[in-house]
């Protein structure tokens, strides 16, 4: 799976996925809260850890449904305006989930979905991070972790550059240059 020590990766598991069993199981009915046995019937409809259902899928227990954050109404809301749809409401590891659900289900549009939100977000954020000098509660509950770390990231460098462009001298010589070098003679070796 992920990095062990990893909070993100660990937030990241426990998010909610729907399954649905492909075999009856014994001895989990805690998993379901409709259930009034210590089991679950085949075709029923759980949400569990991402972490369980991954294991439960490899095993072939259960099949994924795509989670609500990848819905057609999602999607359809990014397609009009990606900067203003609120995807840490949806999940606030929007983009790692889809990779790590991208085998898992038999929807294959999930990856060409999440290049074309990121990639339409990615403009937005830049361009907010550089032109932002004081905080930005409003622009940045929207933002999922990754891009919360990008839009820090960014906004981290343009302060250093604004710092570096206002400070003293830019181009300093190095040191080595201001040491001067012996010319190394060049022995010709006479052929005759």
């Amino acid at each position: 799976m992920g990095m062990y020590y990893d909070i993100d990766d660990i937030l990241l598991e426990e998010e909610p996925i729907s399954v649905i069993f492909q075999i009856g199981a014994n001895g989990v009915g805690l998993l379901d809260p409709s259930s009034e046995t210590n089991s679950i019937e085949k075709s029923a409809k759980v949400d569990m850890p991402f972490w369980l259902a991954h294991e439960l899928y490899l095993r072939q227990a259960v099949s994924i449904n795509v989670p609500h954050c990848f819905s057609q109404k999602t999607r359809k809301e990014i397609q009009a305006d990606a900067a203003c749809v609120d995807l840490r409401f949806r999940s606030p590891y929007f983009y790692e989930l889809g990779c790590k659900l991208l085998p898992l289900v038999t929807d294959k549009s999930i990856g060409p979905f999440l290049q074309y939100a990121f990639s339409s977000r990615y403009t937005e954020i830049l361009c907010k991070s550089h032109s932002i000098t004081g905080a930005t509660p409003k622009f940045s509950s929207k933002l999922t972790k990754e891009e919360s770390q990008l839009f820090e990231a960014a906004r981290s460098s343009m302060v250093a550059f604004k710092k570096w462009r206002i400070g003293g001298s830019r181009l300093e010589k190095a040191s080595i240059l201001g040491r001067k070098r012996k010319p190394t003679i060049l022995k010709q070796s006479s052929t005759t």
